[in-house]
């Protein structure tokens, strides 16, 4: 029999350590791993690399400043740049999911270079009447905005297909929709992902700060204290115990918080850990500017120490980036840091800064890399066994790295929407250097030379009930 591709004489990362072996790829699934190169019509030669499982990106914003049909064909470039082969959108609607989700289901299949699942984000009583429309269509779960209501409850939705003009909008996620949320999540068996911001907290730290005229990202960073995380923490966590829901936190990047979900996790709350590669790399310490804007702030160094110390430790389960694709004439539209915009682009560069802060300085082995960018979002997820792993049958999702190589961060390198980056000059030891979606090479050295709409969407099974 002849096969479609075999990867050749790479290292390959399974849960279990490292192995030599080649990988048998055939209509996009992996056949096996072996010692032989049986007859095949493509071979990729992995010497001197390390094949990985394709990276999950658990924490996309894209589709909110360009629409869709846009923003998938720029951020999926970016991402296979990357090493990232399924990119998990935080889908943002302001109507019904009846009259919004499926425009944005077809217009996204059409234009992603790389794989994409979806969370969907609720604000309103009528979302949480229609989240089981969701699960119907694939999208298993749910993302709660605790840091949004009240004096700070404004957010931009993704614009509708082929529309050029933001969506601004102001919703009031109280705790009383919190409550009905976890409880509608749990009777579906769906995890909620949960921004942990006590939004009346925060709308008075703000006013404060403003009426000090206080500046810059330490201004920023206080009048969002991690008080106001861990706050929030407990509320939805008692939610989450109450109705036995499985409660996943994104973007958590200061020890409060981290402390505060230990004390969670011993009271029996069934939770799930993500942190961003800024949380490990940025400190408002060492940072100039407003570019790093982002919520929840990035905090001080031993913040940083803490987050590290979580990972390498395995408190925390998964990197997302909370990539933000936006620009910086809207990024930097005000005079300081209260007019500028939060979030920054982040996909291409995740994989290089765990690999170069992380595994090339021995703060995290290469399983858990692996663990952290991919097995565990599948599991968590329910993606596995179809992505995250290596195993026979799985989706060929391959990720292959060069430990040595080293490259400076531009912009430019990731073909993103955005036209800044806050790693930019940064030199990074460890990169990707092919990317490989279901048995295609979408990317490699650099160069996307996959076929767009070769992205599929994900459709994941409900794993907690």
């Amino acid at each position: 029999m002849t096969y479609d591709t075999v990867i050749i004489d790479s290292h390959v990362i399974l849960p279990t350590g490292m192995i030599d072996k080649n990988i048998v790829i055939d209509d996009g699934k992996i056949i096996g791993l072996t010692n032989d190169i049986p007859a095949c019509d493509h071979k990729i030669n992995g010497n001197g690399l390390i094949s990985i499982p394709g990276a999950i990106d658990t924490h996309v914003h894209y589709g909110v400043y360009s629409p869709i049909n846009e923003a998938a064909k720029t951020e999926s470039h970016a991402a296979a740049i990357g090493g990232v082969t399924t990119m998990m959108r935080m889908l943002r609607l302001e109507n019904a999911f009846s009259n919004s989700l499926q425009p944005q289901l077809t217009t996204s299949s059409e234009y992603h270079y790389v794989d994409y699942a979806i969370h969907a984000s609720i604000f309103t009583q009528k979302q949480i009447d229609q989240m089981s429309f969701c699960t119907d269509k694939g999208i298993t779960s749910f993302k709660i905005y605790m840091n949004l209501g009240g004096e700070v409850g404004h957010v931009y939705m993704d614009m509708p297909p082929n529309s050029s003009n933001l969506v601004a909008s102001k919703v009031n996620v109280t705790d009383e929709l919190v409550e009905k949320i976890v409880k509608n999540a749990a009777k579906l068996g769906c995890p909620v992902l949960v921004h942990a911001e006590d939004y009346e907290s925060c709308g008075c730290g703000i006013k404060k700060a403003k009426e000090k005229n206080q500046d810059g990202l330490s201004a920023w960073s206080s009048s969002r204290s991690p008080e106001f995380e861990a706050k929030a923490i407990k509320t939805v966590c008692k939610f989450g115990r109450d109705y036995d829901c499985v409660i996943y936190f994104v973007h958590i990047g200061s020890e409060q918080a981290l402390l505060q979900i230990q004390e969670e996790k011993k009271l029996g709350t069934k939770i799930f850990v993500e942190t961003c590669p800024h949380y490990l790399t940025l400190s408002y310490e060492k940072q100039n500017g407003y570019l790093a804007k982002v919520m929840p702030p990035i905090r001080t160094e031993n913040d940083q120490k803490a987050v590290w110390n979580a990972l390498s430790n395995n408190q925390i389960d998964t990197i997302g980036t909370d990539h933000v694709a936006n620009q910086l004439k809207l990024k930097l539209d005000g005079d300081d840091v209260w007019g500028a915009l939060a979030g920054f682009p982040g996909i291409g560069t995740s994989l290089p800064i765990l690999l170069n802060d992380g595994v090339n300085h021995n703060r995290i082995t290469l399983e858990q890399f692996v663990k952290f960018t991919s097995y565990n979002a599948a599991r968590i997820f329910g993606m596995y066994p179809k992505k995250g792993t290596l195993e026979k049958n799985s989706d060929a999702d391959v990720t292959m790295i060069d430990l040595k190589k080293e490259k400076k961060v531009t912009s430019e390198l990731f073909g993103s929407f955005s036209d800044y980056i806050v790693y930019e000059g940064r030199n990074l030891k460890g990169w990707p250097v092919k990317t490989i979606v279901r048995g295609e090479l979408v990317a490699e050295d650099f160069e996307v030379i996959g076929k767009l709409g070769h992205g599929k969407h994900v459709s994941r099974i409900i794993t907690s009930k």
